[in-house]
């Protein structure tokens, strides 16, 4: 039996290593088309890596629509894009069925896939579709398949969502659902660029030739990650950090009676799960076999911020949610 355990130790450490490159030439390759936003890249590609959905945050003309394309080209992922309006219907997401005729007079339907049937999703300013059209991306994004016509439809795998929402007009349209933005697992906030990293860009995007993206990694490679993402060991001090500061975010088992007092809602076992994952994937991506606390500090924000919600008193006390979960983090440490 010892042998059997040493031998997929073995077998796993072998395979984190080489998928370690891989990932270090991706970050490489992504780092030469999109200028500044390293923490953002790295969050996004640990929610690749984690097999889930990232919600990009952040105002217009920051590169998230440049970004998603360049993860499409590097990663050879079939990409679409949706721009996300009021009258958006669902089956301008999922697809709809036509009335066909052939030349015998036989009537019949036919499905025309939607632009949900790819495996890279951007859903543009996705807060202003309506509720009826969220629901629909809704199982989309939780079953990775569509109910249509009474059939269930699965999608092409892997199948990931990219959504962008602008905080000038944060609750836009249609304020996101909180079953909606729980299924993101991680809420990521893309900011300006620093001065040498914006002096970068525009030298590299306004000559004459602009550095194009190159596949580095494939479909098949990136699901193969996700599988070892799995497999990786977590170290039962990160286990119980995971554990304190989920259960600590929520009014009912707090530990912290001011967070108690300040949230009307925390975070669901959902959370924990996307901070198992993440944990292992940013490991990873760092090129280490297991994660660390450290892992759990830098992704509770993006984990954590978006699946929870200030009581009336707190905000009307200006209390502001990174300031709770930053003193949920200090207790951990």
């Amino acid at each position: 039996m010892g042998d059997v355990l040493g031998g997929q130790a073995a077998e796993i450490l072998a395979e984190a290593e080489a998928m370690a490159d891989r990932l270090a030439r991706l970050r490489a390759a992504i780092g030469r088309i999109i200028f500044g936003q390293e923490a953002v890249i790295d969050q996004v590609l640990i929610t690749l890596l984690s097999g889930g959905h990232v919600l990009l945050v952040g105002v217009p003309g920051l590169g998230k629509t440049k970004l998603v394309e360049t993860l499409g080209t590097v990663l050879g992922l079939d990409e679409r894009r949706v721009q996300f309006t009021p009258d958006l219907m669902p089956a301008d997401i999922l697809g709809s069925e036509v009335l066909e005729e052939d030349a015998h007079g036989r009537r019949s339907f036919r499905f025309i896939k939607g632009p949900v049937f790819c495996q890279l999703l951007m859903a543009d300013e996705i807060n202003r579709a309506s509720p009826r059209t969220q629901s629909a991306l809704l199982q989309a994004m939780q079953e990775k398949r569509v109910a249509v016509g009474g059939q269930l439809l699965a999608l092409p795998e892997p199948f990931h969502v990219l959504a962008t929402q602008n905080p000038i007009e944060q609750e836009g349209t249609y304020p996101l659902p909180e079953a909606q933005l729980d299924r993101f697992l991680l809420e990521v906030d893309v900011q300006y660029p620093d001065e040498a990293a914006e002096r970068a860009m525009l030298l590299a995007t306004t000559g004459a030739e602009e550095v194009r993206a190159e596949p580095v990694l494939s479909p098949q490679e990136l699901i193969a990650a996700q599988r070892l993402i799995r497999r990786l060991p977590v170290p039962e001090g990160v286990l119980d950090a995971i554990l304190r500061l989920v259960r600590g975010a929520r009014p009912e088992t707090a530990a912290l009676p001011a967070v108690a007092q300040h949230l009307a809602y925390g975070p669901g076992p959902r959370a924990a799960q996307a901070l198992m994952l993440a944990t292992r994937a940013r490991a990873l991506l760092q090129g280490r076999l297991a994660p660390s606390l450290d892992d759990v500090l830098a992704l509770a924000d993006p984990v954590l911020r978006h699946r929870m919600a200030l009581s009336f008193s707190a905000r009307a006390e200006g209390v502001k949610l990174p300031e709770v979960i930053a003193a949920l983090k200090a207790a951990l440490a």
